[in-house]
């Protein structure tokens, strides 16, 4: 059903609305005053028993048996009346259950609806002279609690009736409680999991499902065979949507009941501004006293509140007491940069002449970091000349530091207020004198063509940086023209479409692995042998800086996993070979992000003379479910452990040396120590989770790195994770806890965490500017992700007691002995698969 409302929820999400045909001016206006629902028949007449369905012919009283013809009629009831014209699904026949997928679209306004309004549903068989219905069920669109109805709702059939649109109905479509059985329950309970109501734990999930479908087959043999059932998919929305009438006092106050109920009291003043502070407010920021508040400095414990709050973390909101102390002296604060941001925060925007008093002092301030740029380029700030201010802020910011924060800016142009912003000419521009940066500007925007709501948005930037190269003339940048710079950019995603059809090829083969690896070898040397030697070199999509000329049929492969990777070896023009993974059927953005953010932090680590030796391959999303990620020759460290049992004994194999520590070199052991140091602190920032040691990784080099991030800020599939994932055989490598070089890992450690937390309000605005993306740990809580995030910086401590904290975040991890048994039941569950 897809009805107009006029009902309030917190945030509105279309849900699979149909919006596309819609002009996108006019589909920000019909958000705002329509919700829209749909009702996907998805199972119709699914039955619990074994039996079929047979039609008895009329002209034949041998009990003919025939295949029925089928369709559902809906009517909205409106206080037991009907509202609207009834609507129609197609005719479906064949086997039982039948099967719609069709969505079913009423005219009616949710703001007419009342809390008893229902949905009739009737199952009518035309092959039936005497217009005899198969069977009908009736729907309450609001729940006791005044609640709409979501998700997949499995309503009775009462055969042989008319859905009864009266209030009470006749033909109920929900069991009696004391009716209902076990498969009833757990019905309810994927309705709320499907829903995001519940936890989603992969392991478990899969364990529990495969419990239930065997619970349903035992229960169909139980169930009659006069059991029909229909199966409604209701949509669901990011917040509950709940009935309410129009007036101020519309919900009257529960009674106080002597039994541990919970009231629920609605309170009409609840978010709005107090009246009294907001005039006392705009008394004292009266225009008046600008010529006062010039000379005004700040005595001595005004100054120390100040620093405190130019100290806090971009996530804290400031109480009407700071904002006003920062307003007061914003003139004396105009020689500290740090404080723009914070005195930005303060101005009542929609006052016209504070606003135009807050741009005019914004050109006379000192100017900014490019980390607080990022701040104003934030969801926060929406007057269009702070986000240009910044857009000038980032100007200054040379080639290699803009590419660090690229995806982020590309994820900004959500927040801006035309499609053709300052922001998207600034990205355009900088990217036409850098064939890198114009390259992954390309493939960032791109991936977001798939977002509906930002589609038009991110095209209309695709237009501008083709156009442009376009206009390019040669000799500008390199000796080719921008027509032959912008095909060179395009090849990359032909390159990647005739990947997606091996991979489709390949994984229609059965048999094993070897047989699939067959297959991608006689394909790449017969059927799309173009992809051997390319007519032109290509840009790799993953380094544009390298030219790759083909593939080489005979070192590619694939992975053995359920989506078969391949791993890919390409030739390149300088004569070398480059190695790549390409993925299809996983969204690999989330990766995409916590890669960039481990190379960001081991910049900002080198910027303070401290190289962990890490390992930040590169990976890119060429679409919402494919991508390509850089192929790092390592061994995982089940594998290590298995073949050579023990992670000393593998490097001993590569870097032997009798008088160096445990028979290894000292240089080899002082990268592994450090490399594990520097994963250690960052996974545990970045709150990765499901870490086991087939997603830990070890070059021959010694150095560590992890790879495999589904989990971040602090999900983790399994239960009772350590604050940092540091395993025993790690420890053992360097030693044991008591060992001279564990105690250099713990310094490492602490000295690495003192650094990064320098940084965390640019890691912070990072973070905040892929609020509005489609990741999935981000998206799902874009606000408590940032604080979680936040939390693990510890910013209340000074630095020396960040050291003791963190010696304890480590000893905490290396004694913590449930995470050894989860590793060992990983470890038999890898076996048996």
């Amino acid at each position: 059903m897809r009805g107009d409302s006029g009902l309030r929820t917190g945030q509105f999400q279309d849900c699979g609305a149909r919006l596309e045909d819609a002009p996108y001016g006019a589909v920000e206006m019909l958000l705002q005053h329509l919700l829209i629902t749909q009702i996907l028949l998805v199972q119709v007449l699914e039955f619990w028993a074994a039996a079929q369905l047979f039609i008895v012919s009329n002209g034949d009283s041998s009990s003919e048996k025939r295949s029925a013809e089928l369709y559902v009629e809906c009517i909205l009831y409106i206080d037991g009346a009907p509202f609207g014209l009834p609507m129609q699904t197609r005719l479906e026949s064949g086997a039982q259950p039948y099967y719609w997928n069709e969505h079913i679209t009423l005219s009616a306004k949710y703001r007419d609806l009342t809390v008893h309004a229902q949905l009739g549903l009737t199952v009518w068989d035309v092959c039936k002279q005497d217009e005899e219905p198969v069977g009908g069920t009736t729907i309450l669109l609001f729940s006791g609690k005044k609640q709409l109805k979501t998700g997949k709702q499995m309503l009775r059939l009462w055969r042989g009736k008319e859905a009864d649109g009266s209030f009470p109905t006749k033909t109920p479509g929900k069991v009696p409680k004391h009716e209902r059985g076990e498969m009833e329950r757990l019905e309810k309970l994927l309705n709320k999991y499907e829903r995001g109501q519940m936890q989603h734990i992969d392991w478990l999930d899969h364990l529990a499902f495969k419990a239930i479908e065997q619970m349903k087959e035992r229960e169909s043999w139980r169930r009659t065979n006069s059991q029909l059932h229909l199966i409604v998919d209701f949509c669901s929305f990011e917040h509950r949507v709940v009935f309410q009438e129009s007036g101020a006092n519309f919900l009257c106050p529960s009674p106080v009941s002597s039994t541990n109920e919970i009231v629920i009291v609605w309170d009409p003043e609840v978010g709005r501004i107090n009246p009294s502070e907001h005039k006392q407010l705009k008394l004292a920021r009266s225009l008046t006293r600008g010529i006062i508040d010039r000379d005004l400095k700040p005595s001595s414990n005004e100054r120390k509140a100040i620093q405190m709050i130019l100290k806090y973390p971009p996530t804290r909101t400031l109480s009407g007491e700071e904002r006003q102390l920062l307003w007061k002296f914003r003139f004396s604060l105009m020689s500290e940069k740090r404080a723009l941001t914070k005195f930005l925060r303060c101005v009542e925007w929609s006052d016209v002449q504070e606003a135009k008093q807050a741009i005019d002092l914004l050109g006379r301030w000192d100017t900014i970091d490019t980390s607080d740029a990022l701040e104003l380029l934030s969801p926060v700030f929406e007057s269009e000349e702070v986000r240009a201010y910044a857009v000038s802020v980032l100007e200054r910011a040379d080639d290699e530091e803009l590419k660090c924060y690229l995806l982020q800016l590309v994820q900004a142009l959500r927040f801006e207020r035309s499609d053709k912003s300052r922001l998207s000419l600034f990205l355009v521009q900088r990217s036409l004198c850098n064939i890198e940066l114009a390259s992954f500007l390309r493939w960032y925007v791109a991936v977001e063509l798939h977002d509906p709501a930002y589609a038009k948005r991110f095209y209309c930037t695709y237009e501008i940086l083709e156009d442009s190269m376009m206009k390019l003339v040669a000799g500008v940048n390199s000796d080719e023209d921008g027509f032959k710079l912008w095909q060179s950019l395009v090849r990359q995603t032909e390159l990647t479409a005739q990947l997606c059809t091996i991979m489709r090829d390949v994984r229609n083969v059965r048999g094993g692995t070897q047989k699939k690896i067959e297959r991608l070898r006689q394909l790449l040397s017969g059927l799309m042998s173009e992809l051997t030697y390319f007519e032109e070199p290509i840009r790799s999509p993953l380094a544009p800086e390298v030219l790759i000329t083909g593939i080489i049929p005979a070192e590619s492969s694939l992975f053995k996993s359920q989506l078969h990777p391949l791993r890919l070896t390409f030739r390149t023009a300088t004569g070398g070979t480059y190695k790549v993974i390409f993925k299809k059927g996983d969204d690999i953005r989330q990766d995409q992000l916590v890669i960039q953010m481990v190379s960001l932090m081991d910049r900002l680590l080198k910027l303070e003379n401290l190289d962990l030796h890490l390992t930040p391959y590169r990976v890119l999303a060429t679409g919402h479910d494919e991508g390509m990620l850089e192929f790092i020759p390592s061994s995982s460290l089940a594998q290590i452990l298995s073949e050579h049992r023990s992670i000393v004994n593998y490097l001993q194999r590569f870097h032997p040396d009798e008088d160096g520590p445990f028979g290894i070199t000292a240089s080899c052991l002082e990268t592994f120590i450090k490399s594990c140091a520097g994963y250690s602190v960052i996974t545990y920032i970045l709150g990765i989770g499901d870490r086991h040691l087939d997603n830990l990784l070890l070059r021959e080099d010694g150095r560590l790195f992890h790879v495999d991030f589904a989990y971040i800020l602090g999900r983790d599939p399994k239960p009772f994770p350590p604050p940092m994932k540091l395993c025993k055989e790690m420890v053992e490598a360097m030693g044991g806890a008591e060992s001279p070089y564990y105690t250099r890992f713990k310094s490492y450690c602490c000295e690495a965490y003192n650094i990064l937390r320098k940084s965390s309000n640019l890691i912070l605005n990072l973070f905040h500017l892929m609020a509005g993306s489609n990741i999935p740990d981000i998206a799902s809580d874009p606000e408590k992700g940032i604080l979680k995030l936040q939390e693990k910086f510890r910013l209340d401590l000074d630095d020396e007691a960040s050291v003791h904290f963190f010696q304890e975040v480590i000893n905490d991890s290396v004694s913590a002995l449930f995470p050894q048994m989860v590793e060992t039941i990983h470890r038999w569950a890898q076996y048996w698969r």
